[in-house]
């Protein structure tokens, strides 16, 4: 009854069938053909003509689907957290970040993108992750993910003013320097079945990596995968473009002195203009750990830092993605119960916006 209310008092703005109430990404259903290119979209609600607390809880109150079928993008929960190494808790930020996106409207003023008119998008639910066995989890994540690449639809998953030397790496030094090193990240553990997914349609990509932490460690504790391990896995099963590969926002203590130094004191456009050049036409995919930010503007999170990046250049971080050839994107490590205010997830539902204006068919003005 709900879900019918928020349509009908929506007044057409949301077209499209395949909408129904949420559901795990894996389960079975039938969904609409790719749309025409004149013909409408879904369409989040206006909270003119539908109170925002009203209907189904779905990331901007767009319509739950079952299938990929048919959508240009789509947002997808992946609530996991057993691969944290500190305080457990991001398998509810998908949640709460769906709660917090009904601030959310359909155009972006600051860049011009209208992406509503130009992509079919859609809420798929959430994988149904196994909590008790990492590596199925990981078997779950990448079979869903397969299925939606293979539709063609670009997943969004909920779940340095320095001198380029400082930031933009290459994968394999990366790896190199870490072995001297000891460093723990975010849950960022589910990044690596998707790119794995997303590896089987467009080949080794290009990362774009917001946070606090480089996620390069090979084991520990004897495991060699957790959410300290994900970009090494990768790059030792080669889905990584090792040549445009950067990372943004590392700092923090370690275990020994780190040959880079960091500092995030300034604006980050020019930064992301040598990102663009390095990057190229080629695919890439953006992989953002909500720590990258400071626990001043996003304390719920399981492995805060200090002296972090600003919610003002994490934008200038996502805008500066603009042109590029994105093909999946995620939103990480946001842990709700750190933080009641619920401005971190607040936050997450902002740069996941930002994060569908700058898809390559996402509409300018």
């Amino acid at each position: 009854m709900l879900r019918l209310l928020a349509s009908s008092c929506a007044r057409g703005l949301r077209a499209g069938g395949g909408a129904r109430p949420a559901s795990g990404l894996c389960d079975a259903g039938r969904s609409p053909s790719r749309q025409a290119s004149d013909a409408p979209r879904n369409q989040p609600p206006s909270s003119e003509f539908v109170a925002r607390p009203v209907g189904v809880c779905s990331m901007m109150r767009l319509p739950v689907q079952d299938s990929p079928e048919g959508l240009d993008a789509a947002f997808v929960g992946v609530p996991l957290d057993i691969g944290t190494s500190n305080r457990p808790g991001a398998r509810f930020g998908p949640r709460r970040i769906r709660e917090e996106s009904v601030m959310l409207r359909t155009a972006n003023p600051s860049t011009g993108a209208l992406p509503f008119q130009s992509l079919m998008v859609a809420d798929l639910g959430d994988v149904n992750v196994n909590l008790y066995n990492l590596q199925d989890s990981c078997r779950l994540i990448r079979e869903a993910y397969q299925k939606i690449v293979a539709a063609e639809c670009i997943p969004l998953t909920l779940g340095n003013g320095v001198s380029r030397a400082n930031v933009v790496l290459c994968a394999q030094e990366l790896v190199d320097s870490y072995s001297f090193r000891a460093r723990h990240g975010g849950d960022h553990t589910i990044t690596y079945p998707i790119l794995q997914a997303i590896a089987t349609k467009h080949g080794p990509v290009g990362l774009l990596h917001v946070d606090a932490h480089m996620d390069m460690a090979d084991k520990a504790l004897g495991e060699k995968l957790y959410h300290g391990t994900p970009f090494r896995r990768c790059v030792d099963e080669g889905l990584l473009d090792c040549t445009r590969v950067v990372q943004i926002g590392i700092r923090g203590s370690s275990m020994t002195l780190d040959p880079y130094r960091y500092s995030w004191n300034q604006s980050l456009v020019p930064l992301m203009g040598e990102v663009r050049q390095q990057m190229g036409g080629k695919p890439i995919y953006i992989s953002f750990d909500i720590d990258g930010l400071d626990p001043a503007y996003a304390p719920g999170t399981g492995t805060p830092e200090i002296a972090g990046l600003t919610p003002s250049q994490a934008l200038e971080i996502i805008r500066g993605c603009q042109g590029l050839n994105v093909v999946g994107c995620d939103l990480v490590e946001v842990s709700p119960q750190y933080d009641p205010s619920g401005n971190t997830a607040l936050l997450a539902a902002n740069l996941l916006f930002e994060m569908l204006c700058v898809l390559p068919r996402a509409k300018v003005i």
